[in-house]
């Protein structure tokens, strides 16, 4: 790490160490968190040098949360902001590295599913004192994200005890609504409906936790058309890229990485045959190829970002 990026630690002079202040009043806590998160836009250092030095000390803010027994619509609102710097950290993190299993990444997970956890907590306290959160569904529906791979349940709980204990307004909620939904298309393996809500629906913090998974699940249909249809009507590749919203040159590296071979027809159409023995195990080019439905996507991080540091600013 260079000697310029500890300068960023000697000028957060409102918190330079939990061991050598204590705990903290709320107000400095949340002061020093929004002039961290401000540091995110920095181009002087590699995003993950960044997270880094902002995750060991949101991680502190928290624990002086914690031991002040602070359940105030402030400390809320602050759990919220740590929760979506953990969603896009998630997002970023891999494209960081070459290796999607990086370290970084699977520590960042780790305190994002403790950072929901408290804010839970929260939430409860504070409805019991009759208070209601407007977040509260959209803060809920990322658990249910979180669930989408049955290989990583990694928060704990069962998804269908959890549910029961939710409030009829949040169930009820479009945010839980459009998780729940994306739940079912990916256990049912409704590839077609995955992909066309996430391109209509999603949410910037709902497609950062959900794209690790747009590998996975054209891999699965593509190993699907494979083996269900029928050999001699080989399957047109443009018809397949925009199933799964993909370039058409992608869809082709994406067959080739399975071991399919692609034809041509004599109008020069590519097709791929069925039938074929390839694999689709191979978790080459994770991450790599384009989602044709990202243009909303990127409108929506470009407002998320403007308003991130509108409020990081003024607050």
């Amino acid at each position: 790490m260079g000697s310029s990026f500890f300068v960023l630690v000697l000028q957060n002079h409102l918190y330079n160490g939990h061991t050598a202040i204590g705990c903290q009043a709320l107000q400095v806590l949340q002061d020093t968190l929004f002039y961290l998160f401000r540091l995110l836009d920095s181009s002087e250092h590699p995003f993950e040098l960044v997270h880094d030095f902002i995750f060991d000390r949101t991680r502190a803010i928290r624990q002086d949360i914690s031991m002040q027994n602070i359940t105030s619509v402030q400390a809320i609102h602050m759990y919220e902001e740590m929760v979506k710097f953990h969603i896009v950290s998630q997002y970023k993190l891999p494209k960081c590295s070459d290796d999607p299993n990086i370290s970084s990444s699977h520590l960042n997970m780790e305190q994002l599913s403790k950072c929901l956890l408290s804010l839970y907590d929260l939430y409860d306290a504070s409805r019991k004192s009759n208070s209601i959160n407007d977040n509260e569904a959209e803060f809920y529906s990322y658990y249910v994200l979180l669930h989408l791979d049955s290989e990583s349940q990694k928060m704990g709980e069962s998804l269908s005890l959890w549910l029961r204990r939710l409030t009829t307004p949040v169930v009820k909620s479009k945010e839980m609504c459009f998780a729940r939904r994306m739940l079912r298309f990916f256990r049912m393996g409704n590839y077609k409906c995955f992909f066309s809500t996430i391109a209509a629906e999603a949410s910037y913090l709902h497609y950062c936790l959900m794209e690790p998974l747009i590998h996975e699940v054209r891999l699965h249909a593509v190993t699907c058309i494979n083996y269900a249809g029928y050999k001699l009507h080989p399957y047109p590749l443009e018809h397949l890229s925009k199933l799964l919203m993909m370039v058409e040159s992608d869809m082709e590296s994406l067959c080739n990485s399975c071991g399919f071979e692609i034809s041509s027809d004599e109008a020069g159409n590519k097709l791929l045959p069925l039938k074929q023995t390839g694999s689709c195990r191979t978790k080459t080019g994770f991450q790599k190829y384009t989602f044709m439905g990202s243009e909303r996507i990127q409108s929506l991080n470009d407002s998320f970002r403007m308003l991130q540091a509108s409020y990081h600013k003024d607050s």
